[in-house]
């Protein structure tokens, strides 16, 4: 029996306009086809409309411009488009640069393989439910190999990427990845026998969280129970309504505060001491070289604050005490939130404990030579360059240490740092690979950290809260196509060179490739939602165990009468 065809609109790229085109869809297949006329396009023609697709490729997805901007520049250049028009350009931009980079696979692996092989990074970012975006990149030509969307971080999700990359590219010749169970697993499964390296940065915060995070919690939990942060903000904000009330330079006087050596004393002094000193603790929050935990503490440098602040708090108050009365209740209202929080022993306990435990914490940071305290690199450190051996043995001279000092050796803590840096001693010091390429020897250094891939995730964040305003990404990963992180490569020469092949620019090659088919031609994304589709309304029933137990009951019922 011969099936009926449907009609369909799409968007067709047939000429120098972008055209709504009628085509034929097989309700068995789903398969897009039309006549042969459109499907044979002239190159020189087209091309004007693969430069449209291409300009509002790049502006979407490297330039990150929202779609009403992309809009305004193609208005710019007599080019009117509806959004909708716009967004389904930027996908299909997407499937154009899928395609070519999978013709291009070949070529790049005769690259890497020239140049000795390839160091493997894997990694993923997601957030809430959505899927997770899982990304392989070679560390050495800087490409984006694949990526791919996954329910979750777990073995059984990653294998099959995996061994897609292999397949591909070959078995790399190191990998440097987390320390996330699901990636160990999965590694050691698809790639046994390859160079396995643990990224420094990583290993340092899983290790200092595990160390530091019960006294840091205890802290936090004390702190927050006498809202310190916003008592003393809320004294803040009166003070200086105080200070406009009785001045009206308040610049003046805090020039004459900070000077050294002031000529007399300056004006309101006990009220803008409060002020200051208020302010001065509020900042220790806001502390840190922009690591995050546990490389910087700020609510530890808070309460070393507050605890500063404690102990000069009389000393002020009684040379305070017998000038402008009628601010001298501002400071003492201070010295009254400050003392009920630093007399507290637990508080008190907390910070005498993480004290020694960042001593400790930071002398392996210093050892490793990553995350020093008082670097300036933030996120983006890579280490210093120093050799290898050396950061092996100075990690092994802390590590006796956690043996032979009486007081680390019976702490619980310490001695689960000693069995993670035993654990994953031999991946964390990976020495240069010699391996021989069809140009002869050459001697590969895998990276010590992850970082390339994780600067890579913070630059697609920042070009997504640039475009819709929001900081989350949960709809992002959820609608956006696996394969959009490959927009990355277009910056380097190198694979835009393998990418084209000889051809002068990307309309000329997608041109060249012709019209993209939609269904068919990719292989469908695995399910990357948690939760069947139509579950989630039922699990957000308050009752629905009841619910579900009222439907047995009407079966049961239904079943007895028939």
């Amino acid at each position: 029996m011969v099936q009926k065809t449907r009609r369909k609109k799409v968007l067709r790229m047939t000429g120098p306009f972008i055209a709504h085109e009628t085509v034929r869809e097989c309700p068995a297949c789903g398969a897009v086809f039309a006549s042969d006329a459109l499907r044979h396009l002239v190159p020189a023609r087209s091309n004007v409309a693969y430069d449209v697709m291409v300009f509002i490729g790049r502006a979407l997805f490297q330039r990150y411009r929202t779609t009403v901007e992309t809009r305004t520049e193609l208005v710019a250049r007599n080019v009117p488009l509806s959004a909708s028009e716009i967004d389904y350009l930027g996908r299909t931009f997407i499937l154009y640069l899928a395609r070519a980079h999978r013709q291009a696979t070949p070529r790049i692996r005769e690259a890497m393989t020239l140049a000795g092989g390839y160091v493997f990074h894997l990694d993923a970012t997601h957030e809430a439910d959505a899927p997770a975006l899982m990304t392989g990149l070679d560390s050495l030509s800087k490409i984006v190999l694949a990526t791919v969307k996954i329910p979750s971080e777990h073995a059984e999700h990653i294998v099959p990427f995996l061994r897609k990359i292999d397949g591909a590219y070959g078995a790399p010749k190191a990998c440097v990845h987390d320390m996330g169970t699901g990636i160990c697993k999965a590694l050691s499964e698809v790639f046994p026998g390859v160079a396995d390296c643990i990224c420094h940065f990583h290993f340092l915060r899983d290790i200092g969280k595990d160390f530091l995070d019960p006294a840091y919690r205890a802290l936090r939990s004390r702190l927050r129970a006498y809202s310190i942060s916003t008592k003393l903000s809320a004294l803040v904000r009166t003070m200086r309504q105080s200070v406009y009330e009785q001045t009206s330079e308040p610049i003046e006087l805090a020039k004459a505060i900070k000077a050294i050596d002031p000529k007399g004393k300056p004006a309101l002094l006990t009220l803008l001491s409060a002020y200051s000193l208020a302010l001065w603790a509020l900042h220790g929050k806001h502390s840190g070289d922009g690591y995050g935990f546990p490389f910087d503490r700020p609510l530890l440098d808070f309460a070393e604050r507050l605890l500063e602040l404690d102990r000069h708090m009389p000393h002020l108050l009684k040379l305070s005490m017998n000038d402008e009365r009628n601010n001298m209740h501002h400071l003492c209202k201070v010295a009254r939130a400050v003392s009920a929080v630093t007399k507290d022993p637990t508080l008190q306990q907390a910070v005498e404990e993480l004290r020694w435990r960042c001593r400790i914490f930071d002398s392996l940071r210093t050892a490793m030579r990553i995350a020093v305290p008082g670097g300036d690199h933030g996120l983006n450190d890579d280490g210093t360059p120093r050799a290898m051996s050396a950061i092996r043995q100075a990690v092994m001279r802390f590590r006796r240490r956690l043996e032979e000092d009486c007081q680390l050796a019976a702490d619980p803590l310490s001695c689960n740092m000693a069995t993670q840096i035993d654990k994953y001693g031999d991946k964390l010091f990976a020495d240069p690979i010699e391996v021989d390429s069809p140009t002869g020897p050459v001697i590969i250094y895998p990276q010590r950290t992850n970082n390339m891939l994780e600067q890579f995730f913070r630059k697609l964040r920042r070009g997504y809260r640039r475009k819709t305003g929001n900081n989350s990404m949960h709809r992002a990963f959820k609608t956006m196509l696996a394969d959009t992180p490959l927009v990355k490569n277009l910056d380097n020469p190198e694979y835009m060179a393998l990418l084209l092949d000889g051809k002068a620019s990307l309309e000329e090659l997608f041109a060249q490739m012709g019209p993209a088919r939609y269904a068919g031609e990719d292989e469908p994304q695995a399910d990357t939602d948690r939760i069947l589709p139509g579950f989630r309304k039922i699990i957000n029933l308050p009752t629905l165990p009841e619910h579900l137990l009222s439907i047995a009951a009407k079966t049961q019922q239904m079943a007895r009468s028939n």
